[in-house]
């Protein structure tokens, strides 16, 4: 029996093996021809969105020139030549030459924070910022349309606060992507129990203690990649928890990787899983010691990393070697 408009279904009332149905009117409750009504934008929100209308939001003035998906995300996808297939290279990623045009789906990378770490050049914020915009400027050219960037970040300082994140935000759609958004990235009790914290138990300068990191999130050109027959790897579990904008889960240790600042495996997985089908192509241009080539052999995906230190070049190759030979 199908409802009629403005009626709802009580549950169901068992007695013995009769089931019966009570129908009751009620006005206004969204229900047509046993449909329920899709909702759209309203003054205080809704708790669910299937079917959800978001046309009147977008359509504000918010949104003016506010970095819209304009473009088919059925554009050309070129291939990496076989020779940089699945390879760490020892060179700066500012000069990409290697790479054509759009032939990357995701690129997954935490650049050097420039804070007196064994690897960072002494650069000036401006000379900083400059640095990553060359580099996010070429991932941009060797981005398929619909591809993504997920950049590890955080702030850094106190005296002041360096919101390093906004600088990157600023500089990336400024060099054309699209925002996607942001992931709070929770290590915890891993971050280490710091006791930087100013003025004890006073209020004469208490300091915050950082015990997260940023991950942004990117795409060139549009929103949406075709699948064009090829098919996604993640869980239905995995899914539910990738798709929530905080993720919890421990920060790796540098005596273990042998690199000062690395970011775990599960950073990159998580990236790979949610923004790229099985077979793409992982770009990461700060390999340091591999930790999303690694994390892209895992996941069925090719990848290249560039890295200017040949000794982080050395150890991403070890580990690739032992993830070949599992």
């Amino acid at each position: 029996m199908s409802l009629a408009h403005g009626a709802r279904e009580k549950p169901r009332i068992k007695s013995g093996r009769l089931v019966l149905k009570i129908i009751i009117l009620a006005p206004d409750c969204g229900i047509m021809a046993g449909r329920r009504k899709t909702t759209e934008t309203s003054d205080f929100g809704v708790s669910r969105r299937e079917g959800h209308d978001s046309s009147k939001f977008y359509s504000r003035k918010l949104y003016d020139n506010n970095g819209k998906d304009g473009t088919s995300s059925s554009g050309v996808e070129n291939a990496v030549p076989p020779e940089y297939v699945d390879k760490v290279l020892c060179k700066s990623s500012e000069k990409m030459t290697e790479l054509p045009d759009s032939c990357v789906h995701l690129a997954v990378t935490s650049p050097p924070y420039n804070v007196g770490k064994t690897y960072d050049q002494d650069l000036t914020l401006a000379e900083y910022r400059q640095l990553l915009k060359t580099v996010f400027s070429e991932v941009f050219r060797v981005l398929v349309t619909g591809g993504r960037v997920c950049v590890n970040v955080a702030n850094l300082g106190r005296k002041p606060y360096i919101p390093l994140h906004s600088y990157v935000i600023a500089d990336m759609l400024d060099i054309g992507f699209l925002m996607r958004g942001e992931i709070i990235w929770n290590k915890g009790s891993s971050a280490g129990a710091s006791t930087a914290w100013g003025s004890w138990q006073s209020a004469a300068n208490p300091a915050l203690r950082d015990t997260h990191e940023y991950i942004l999130v990117f795409s060139k050109g549009s929103f949406s990649r075709a699948a064009m027959g090829r098919y996604n790897t993640i869980s239905k579990e995995e899914f539910l928890s990738y798709t929530k904008s905080v993720w919890e889960f421990p920060a790796e240790s540098a005596n273990k990787v042998g690199h000062p600042a690395p970011f775990p495996i599960e950073l990159p997985y998580r990236c790979i899983q949610l923004y790229t089908f099985w077979g793409d192509f992982v770009l990461d241009p700060f390999c340091g010691v591999g930790s999303t080539c690694v994390a892209a052999i895992r996941t069925g995906r090719h990848f290249l990393g560039y890295e200017t230190k040949q000794e982080y070049v050395g150890s991403a190759l070890r580990r690739i070697s032992k993830e070949d030979m599992t």
